[in-house]
């Protein structure tokens, strides 16, 4: 596919933000001038179930929203990289929360990225933000969305909604970029 084309697949537990990520990013992508979409899909248990998404960014019109390979796999608990550490091609990259994952023999044709996003969550103010931890890494990572693409949406999706949160999520962001930086 010619130009920009990136799929990212976001995985994890329900309620830790796996959808907001996702969304946030697509959100992000529209404001670039891109073509996006976004597709959620939830395991059949009612609770601590699977939960994962899908999300495309192009310059051209996506063909198929269903991604089988992606350039960016972001992990959130230890379920989700069994079933999903296989899905990044080989030079994408795999963004996991090392608090929750271990990961003890990590693929060589990818870039590994493990984040203690639970910690650097709490270190930013609260622990429900380890997913915006997350999503400042797999951007700055992976170039899906810029960075600053990425703190607009945040201001504007997040700040907009509880604007007393927003400082607490834009140093989530940051903590996040700076994680991936150092990778």
């Amino acid at each position: 596919m010619a130009g920009f084309y990136k799929e990212l697949i976001a995985a994890g537990f329900g309620g830790q933000g796996v959808m907001m990520l996702g969304q946030l990013i697509a959100y992000a992508g529209m404001d670039e001038g891109r073509n996006v979409s976004w597709i959620p899909s939830y395991g059949p248990e009612m609770r601590g179930g699977t939960a994962n998404c899908s999300t495309v960014v192009s310059e051209e019109p996506v063909g198929s929203p269903i991604i089988n390979k992606c350039d960016i796999c972001v992990v959130f608990n230890q379920p989700s990289l069994a079933k999903f550490e296989s899905s990044p091609r080989a030079g994408g990259v795999l963004v996991y929360n090392s608090d929750l994952v271990k990961y003890e023999n990590p693929r060589k044709d990818i870039t590994v990225i493990p984040v203690p996003a639970e910690k650097l969550a709490a270190e930013c103010g609260s622990p429900k933000t380890a997913n915006i931890v997350l999503l400042g890494a797999a951007v700055a990572a992976s170039g899906i969305i810029s960075r600053e693409s990425a703190q607009h949406v945040v201001e504007e999706k997040l700040g907009k909604k509880k604007p007393q949160f927003l400082p607490m999520n834009l140093k989530a962001l940051q903590c996040g970029f700076e994680q991936a930086d150092k990778a």
